[in-house]
């Protein structure tokens, strides 16, 4: 059985973040190192990955490292979907195929499952994960029949206009890919939804695609906040961890699962309490705390008095005297001393981010800034809730952003103070007094 990658697509919800979702770093591997050692523990071992030109030297790098698996690569020219995804693989895919979307964080028990549940001879073209959700999720629901078989996807319908509570993950096993193909070709549609009606048409033809409930862990990324999820979950399953090489202060507080990397130092009166990942070469200055869930990458500067709180935090940040709470900051950032991200209304309701032209309530009640690669906040910023900077722009020192900033761009502030002689007589025997009192 061959594991299907489907590595090609793009984030169109993720702004101000680029890079793509499956190879954002956490405890200090790529998700999609950590999506392979999933597939690995359920038994796969021969991996396709469909990769686009821009990332499929980075996909087989992280391939390289795992020498023993069966690794078949696929180019899809541009980001069109699944369906296309699987058109530019036609030539790998013969025998039982597992479409994986590598963005979705779920265990191993995923896998055993649906392989579990295919008898041979199959009872059923393919078999797709069903999993019941208690709020809106942005992606396809299913409909089945009294046999649990599939009837119908509505992919991504309005709120509210949902047919059920039991949405799609993609984990699907189709035991003969090329006949999927064959009703991919017949499909027109000027959505993405090429792939689901394909799903649809084999179901009208008189197959069988069998729903397999799944309820355990399972954390899509959709949009930047739902990296929280994602981190948390390899916090809570991950071991606490510090190496030699880690130099900590005497005066240095360290409590609850902390995993450090090689070389962190930890200054005096530092504070750190777990579940925190900080990564290798950072430094936490004095006086600084790292709290509640927070992922630091490898060669950031947690400066003087700066808070971390419930963050995800990339690699070659530095910060100095700053609040960071519930905030996703990319690569190469720096705050000013003073910046402070804050992640909680005045009101204290959920915080909406408007996405392509729509709010969309993050279900968070604290959520701070998501700023993207190369930012610089100056000194005494303040970033409202919810407020997203493009990648390589600046905020300006004392500026209160309360809307979202384009990338490559600079908000400054514009003040005006005048120049005066100073005539102010200071009184000598006043200020001894003062002192004495004191």
């Amino acid at each position: 059985m061959k594991a299907i990658f489907l590595c090609g697509g793009t984030g169109k919800r993720m702004f101000p973040l680029t890079e793509d979702k499956f190879l954002l770093d956490f405890l200090g591997k790529p998700l999609l190192q950590h999506q392979i050692e999933t597939a690995w523990q359920a038994g796969l071992t021969h991996f396709v990955f469909i990769a686009n030109p821009g990332n499929i030297e980075r996909i087989t790098e992280i391939a390289k490292k795992f020498s023993e698996a069966q690794v078949e690569l696929a180019l899809q020219e541009k980001p069109l979907g699944i369906a296309d995804a699987l058109k530019s693989a036609t030539h790998l895919l013969q025998g039982e195929a597992l479409v994986i979307n590598p963005n979705d964080v779920f265990t191993s028990s995923a896998y055993t499952k649906i392989i579990s549940t295919n008898p041979q001879p199959p009872t059923a073209d393919s078999r797709m994960l069903g999993y019941q959700v208690n709020e809106y999720f942005p992606g396809g629901y299913l409909e089945l029949d009294s046999q649990g078989n599939l009837k119908h996807i509505v992919e991504k319908p309005e709120p509210g206009e949902e047919p059920g509570n039991l949405v799609n993950i993609l984990v699907h096993l189709h035991n003969e890919p090329q006949k999927l193909l064959e009703h991919i070709e017949t499909v027109h549609s000027t959505r993405d939804d090429i792939y689901e009606r394909a799903l649809d048409n084999i179901v009208r033809a008189g197959h069988k695609i069998k729903v397999i409930p799944y309820n355990d862990f399972w954390a899509p990324i959709k949009y930047p906040w739902h990296i929280f999820k994602v981190m948390e979950y390899f916090l809570d399953r991950a071991k606490p961890s510090i190496p030699t090489t880690a130099r900590i202060s005497d005066k240095a507080t360290i409590e609850g699962k902390v995993i450090l990397g090689e070389n962190v130092k930890v200054l005096e009166n530092a504070v750190i309490r777990g579940p925190v990942y900080i990564g290798p070469n950072s430094v936490v200055g004095n006086n600084a705390l790292v709290r509640d869930y927070s992922h630091i990458g490898g060669n950031c500067v947690v400066g003087y008095s700066t808070e971390v709180k419930h963050s995800y935090i990339g690699d070659n940040c530095w910060f100095h005297s700053n609040y960071i709470g519930d905030s996703v900051i990319d690569d190469d950032c720096s705050l000013g001393a003073g910046a402070v991200l804050a992640n909680f209304r005045l009101d204290e309701g959920n915080i909406s981010i408007e996405v392509d032209g729509a709010k969309v309530d993050t279900s968070y009640d604290k959520l701070g800034a998501i700023i993207g690669k190369g930012c610089r906040i100056g000194i005494n910023a303040s970033l409202m809730p919810g407020v997203r900077v493009g990648c390589n722009s600046s905020v300006g020192p004392h500026i209160c952003l309360d809307s979202d900033l384009e990338p490559n761009t600079m908000v400054l502030l514009k003040s005006e103070h005048r120049v005066l002689k100073n005539e102010t007589k200071m009184s000598h025997n006043k200020r001894q007094k003062l002192l004495k009192k004191l």
